[in-house]
C-alpha cells in the first residue's frame, strides 16, 4: 500500500500557507477525533513515555495486544488547549527526510509483545513550517488493537450528557418495538399456509350453466371468488351485450333460534369480449350469512351457441371487508410513519410494510405463495430504473454533466432564479414526451453538478425540478403511467377519450397549471436561502469530509490489512477537518445573491469543466438518442414489441459493449440499488393493500357520496370530488392501481341510470388528480424517489419532511388550478359532453 492521492498536494499547499499564521496548529487533539469518528481513541494520560513497556503497562493491556502510540506530536498552542480538553501526547523525533510518495505507507513490528503498525501522511504538518522545510520531520504512528472500539465507545460515553442518554433510550425503545413486530408478523405469516385453491376448468353456454356447491365454508365472512376467461372491463349494456352471469346463493337453515329460513343471493354481471382469444382475470368477494352451503352458478347469455372456457377458483376469507380496509389503513400509516421520523430507511420502511401486509393477508386465509408474490412487482419499471441508471453512470465519465451546468449558467447570465426557471421548464416539457424517471435520472447529476459549481445547495433546486416534472408529465397521454392506462383501456376509447383527444385536453389544462406555478414557487421559496452560507472552498471540503466519512463507516474491519485502510480514511479526515477548521476561522461570511463577475467565472469554468472522453461522449449520445427515439416509437407504432424497460436494458447493453468497459464493479456501484428495492417492497406493499380492500374502498365510497348528490350540482361535486380523491390517494398509494381500480367504478358509474353523468369529466378529473398529487410526498411519484436517491448517493439527500413542505403546497395549488380549469370547461363551457 502507497501513498498516492492527488489531493496531498492541495492539503500541503493549504497547510503551508495557513502555516504562517501565528497560535494556528495543524493538529488536534486525540479527544477531537474520538468525538468525531467514535473508532479512534488515543491512550491519555501518557507523556514522554518512550518505552514500550511502560506503555503497555499504563495502558493495562496483556501482552501481545495491539494499541495505538502516536509519535510525532508537536505541542498544542495554547487557544487549542482551550478549545480541547489536555492530553498529553507522545514525542518523539524520526528520520523522514528519504521519505517519498512511493514510500511504503503502512510498516508492521513488534516490541515488547506489543504489534504497531507506522502510517506516514506528508499532510500532517507541525509548528509553522512546512513539510517540504524538512525542519520538522513528521511520522505519526497508531498502534491498532482487537480492543480499540471498546476503548472509543468508553470514552465517548463520558460525553454524553443527559439529552443525549434520552435520545439513545427513544432510539432503542423503537428498534425494540419495531424488531417484536416483526418477529410478531413472521410468526403470524408462518403459522398460516399458502393459498393453495386449484383453478377448477369449465365450459359454458347458453344451453348449458354451471354449478357448484361449496360445503366447506364453516364460519367464514366473505367469499372470495375469481374467474378467468375472455372478458371485458367496464359495465356494458347487456342487451346488445354477449355476458355470463354468476349467481352466488346461500340459505340459511332454519334453527332453534331462528324462526324463518334466510337467504342472501349475489349477481355478478362480466360481459364478454367479442374476441375469445384475450383473457383476464377478475376477482369479487362476497358477504355471507353463516357456515352453510354455497351454491355457486354460471351462466352465458351468447348470442349464438358457442362454448366459452372459463375457469374459476374460490377462497374463504375469516375477516369482513371493513375489518381489512381498517388494518389496510394501519399498516399504511406505520409505514409513513416510519418514514416521515426517518426511524428506519425508506427502502427498510417498504419492506416491513410489506411482511406486515403478507403477514394479515395470512391472518384472514388469503397468504399468497411466494410465486403470487414475486409476479405483484413491476418489473417493467424495474428494468426501466436499472437501464437508465447504468446508461448515466456511464455517461457521467464524459464530463457532459459538468459542460451543460456551465452551459446553463451562462444561460442564465450569472442569475439563480432564472436558471432554476430554465431548468425546471425544460425537465417539465421533457417529462411530457419522456417517462419522468428517465427525466430525472439525466438532470440530477446536472443540477447537482451547477449547484457545487455555483454554491448553492442543490435540494431546493431538485425538488423544484422534480416538482415541475411530475406536472409536465400529465400534459400528454405518454408522459405519465396513469395517462397511458387511460389511454389504453378500450372501453374508454369508444367513449371518444384517445390518445388525441386525451392530449389536447390535458396539454392546455396543463399549460395553465404550469405557467401559474412559477409565480407561486417563487413566493414559495421566499424565504429560502438557496446560496450556501459560506464560500464554495468551505462547502466543497465539508461535502469532501462527509464523503470520506461514510466511506470510512462502510468498511467492516475483518482483517488487519482492512482496520488499517479505515483508520487511513479516518485519518484523512482528520486532515480535511483541520483544514476546514482554519478555513473557517478566516472565512468572513459575504454572500451575494447575484454573481457580480459571471463572465469571468464563466471563463474559468469552461476552462476547468471540459468534455473529458470525446469518444466516449460519441457513443453515449448515440445509444441514448436511440433509445429514446424507441421510446417515442413504442408509443406510436403498435408493431414494436418492446416495452420501456427492454428498452432500457438493451440500451444499457450496447453501451456497456461500445464503452470497453473493464471494470464492471464501478458501474454496477453506481446503481441506486436501495431505490430498486424501494420499488420492489412498494409494489409488494401496494398490491397487498389492494387485496385487502384498500383501493376498492376508497372507489366505492367515492361513488357512494357522488349519487348522495342533487342532480342539478352533480357533476361539478363529481368532478371535485374525483380530482381531490385522486391527489391525496395518489400522494399516499402508488398511483398506478389506483388508477386502474378507479377507471372501471367511473364507467359503472357514468352507465347507472339513476346517476346520468358522462364520463369524459370523470376521467379527465382522474387523470388529473393521479398525475398532480404525485406531488404530495415524497414516495408519491416514482420520480420523487429516484431523484432523491440520485441526490443522496452525491451526498445531497434531502428527508420526507424537506419534500413535504414544498411539494404539499405546490401539490394543493396545483390541484386548485386544475380543478378550476375543469369545472370552467366541462360545467361552465361543457366541452366534450
Amino acid at each position: 500500500m502507497y501513498l498516492e492521492n492527488k489531493n496531498n498536494l492541495e492539503m500541503e499547499m493549504s497547510q503551508t500557507s495557513a502555516a504562517g499564521h501565528p497560535g494556528r496548529s495543524s493538529l488536534r487533539t486525540p479527544e477531537v477525533v474520538t468525538g468525531n469518528f467514535g473508532e479512534l481513541c488515543l491512550l491519555q494520560g501518557i507523556s514522554e513515555r518512550r518505552n514500550t513497556q511502560k506503555l503497555q503497562q499504563s495502558a493495562v493491556l496483556p501482552s501481545g495486544q495491539c494499541v495505538i502510540h502516536s509519535d510525532g506530536f508537536v505541542p498544542v498552542p495554547q487557544e487549542d488547549r482551550q478549545n480541547f480538553s489536555a492530553v498529553n501526547l507522545l514525542r518523539g523525533k524520526t528520520n523522514s527526510a528519504n521519505l517519498t510518495e512511493r514510500s511504503p505507507l503502512l510498516r508492521f513490528s513488534q516490541d515488547d509483545s506489543i504489534t504497531y503498525m507506522t502510517l506516514h501522511d506528508p499532510t500532517f504538518v507541525g509548528g509553522e513550517e512546512p513539510w517540504d522545510n524538512s525542519s520538522l520531520d513528521v511520522e505519526r504512528r497508531y498502534r491498532l488493537g482487537s480492543e480499540v472500539t471498546s476503548l472509543s465507545r468508553s470514552c465517548s460515553v463520558e460525553k454524553y450528557d443527559a439529552l443525549d442518554n434520552l435520545n439513545r433510550n427513544g432510539k432503542l425503545m423503537s428498534i425494540a418495538t419495531i424488531f417484536a413486530i416483526v418477529v410478531l408478523c413472521s410468526l403470524f405469516f408462518s403459522m398460516y399456509p399458502d393459498r393453495d385453491n386449484p383453478w377448477r376448468m369449465l365450459a359454458v353456454s347458453p344451453a348449458e350453466s354451471f354449478a357448484v356447491n361449496v360445503t366447506d365454508f364453516r364460519d367464514n365472512a366473505l367469499l372470495k371468488l375469481q374467474v378467468a376467461g375472455p372478458f371485458r372491463s367496464g359495465m356494458m349494456d347487456i342487451i346488445n351485450q354477449e355476458y355470463i352471469l354468476i349467481q352466488v346463493e346461500q340459505t340459511e337453515q332454519q334453527g332453534q333460534r331462528r324462526r324463518r329460513i334466510q337467504q342472501v343471493i349475489h349477481n355478478w354481471t362480466i360481459p364478454l369480449h367479442p374476441d375469445r382469444s384475450d383473457a383476464m382475470q377478475l376477482t369479487k368477494t362476497f358477504e355471507m350469512l353463516s357456515s352453510d352451503p354455497i351454491v355457486i352458478t354460471i351462466q352465458s347469455f351468447l348470442q349464438n351457441e358457442e362454448v366459452v372456457p372459463l375457469s374459476m377458483t374460490y377462497q374463504a376469507l375469516y375477516v369482513n371487508k371493513e375489518t381489512q380496509v381498517v388494518i389496510a389503513g394501519i399498516i399504511l400509516a406505520g409505514v409513513y410513519v416510519l418514514i416521515i421520523f426517518e426511524i428506519v430507511h425508506r427502502t427498510l420502511a417498504a419492506m416491513l410494510g410489506s411482511l406486515a401486509a403478507l403477514a394479515a393477508l395470512a391472518v384472514i386465509g388469503d397468504r399468497p405463495s411466494l410465486v403470487t408474490v414475486v409476479e405483484w412487482i413491476d418489473y417493467e419499471t424495474l428494468a426501466l430504473l436499472f437501464g437508465m441508471m447504468v446508461l448515466v453512470a456511464i455517461f457521467s465519465e464524459t464530463g457532459f454533466f459538468d459542460y451543460c451546468a456551465v452551459k446553463a449558467y451562462q444561460l442564465a447570465r450569472g442569475k439563480v432564479w432564472p436558471m432554476i426557471i430554465i431548468l425546471c421548464l425544460i425537465a417539465a416539457i421533457l417529462s411530457a414526451f419522456l417517462d419522468n424517471v428517465t427525466t430525472m435520472m439525466l438532470f440530477t447529476p446536472v443540477t447537482i453538478r451547477l449547484c457545487e459549481v455555483l454554491n448553492l445547495d442543490p435540494r431546493h433546486i431538485l425538488i423544484a425540478e422534480v416538482i415541475f416534472t411530475n406536472i409536465g408529465g400529465a400534459a400528454t397521454a405518454v408522459g405519465d403511467p396513469p395517462n397511458v392506462i387511460i389511454v389504453s383501456n378500450q372501453d374508454l376509447r369508444k367513449e371518444g377519450i384517445d390518445f388525441a383527444s386525451f392530449t389536447g385536453y390535458m396539454f392546455l389544462g396543463i399549460c395553465l397549471v404550469l405557467f401559474t406555478s412559477f409565480p407561486f414557487l417563487r413566493m414559495l421559496y421566499w424565504n429560502k436561502k438557496l446560496y450556501n452560507k459560506e464560500s464554495i472552498e468551505i462547502v466543497e471540503l465539508k461535502h469532501e469530509i462527509l464523503v470520506w466519512k461514510q466511506t470510512a463507516q462502510r468498511i467492516n474491519p475483518a482483517s488487519r490489512e482492512e482496520t488499517a485502510v479505515k483508520c487511513l480514511l479516518m485519518q484523512k479526515v482528520f486532515n480535511l477537518e483541520t483544514l476546514l477548521r482554519k478555513l473557517t476561522r478566516t472565512f468572513q461570511r459575504q454572500i451575494s445573491q447575484e454573481d457580480k463577475n459571471w463572465e469571468q467565472n464563466i471563463q474559468e469554468l469552461q476552462k476547468k469543466h471540459k468534455i473529458t472522453d470525446k469518444v466516449l461522449l460519441v457513443k453515449c449520445v448515440s445509444v441514448l438518442n436511440v433509445v429514446i427515439f424507441m421510446f417515442f416509437l413504442n408509443s406510436f407504432v403498435p408493431s414494436i414489441h418492446l416495452d420501456l424497460g427492454w428498452i432500457a436494458i438493451l440500451g444499457a447493453l450496447w453501451l456497456l459493449v461500445l464503452a470497453d468497459i473493464q471494470d464492471f464493479e464501478i458501474i454496477l456501484h453506481r446503481v441506486e440499488w436501495a431505490t430498486l428495492l424501494f420499488f420492489a417492497g412498494l409494489f409488494v406493499l401496494m398490491e397487498a393493500l389492494a387485496q385487502l380492500q384498500l383501493i376498492d374502498y376508497i372507489g366505492e365510497q367515492t361513488a357512494l357520496l357522488i349519487k348522495a348528490v342533487p342532480e342539478d350540482q352533480r357533476l361539478a361535486i363529481a368532478i371535485i370530488l374525483v380530482m381531490w380523491v385522486s391527489a391525496l390517494a395518489s400522494s399516499l398509494i402508488d398511483n398506478i392501481p389506483f388508477t386502474a381500480t378507479m377507471i372501471p367504478v367511473l364507467i359503472n358509474l357514468s352507465q347507472d341510470a339513476d346517476v346520468n353523468l358522462p364520463i369524459k369529466p370523470l376521467i379527465f378529473a382522474l387523470a388529473m388528480g393521479a398525475c398532480l398529487g404525485g406531488n404530495g410526498t415524497l414516495i408519491g411519484a416514482s420520480a420523487n424517489v429516484v431523484c432523491a436517491g440520485i441526490a443522496e448517493q452525491h451526498g445531497y439527500g434531502f428527508s420526507f419532511m424537506e419534500f413535504f413542505k414544498l411539494g404539499f403546497p405546490m401539490m394543493i395549488m396545483t390541484c386548485m388550478i386544475g380543478m378550476c380549469y375543469l369545472l370552467a370547461t366541462q360545467v361552465g363551457l361543457r366541452w366534450n359532453m
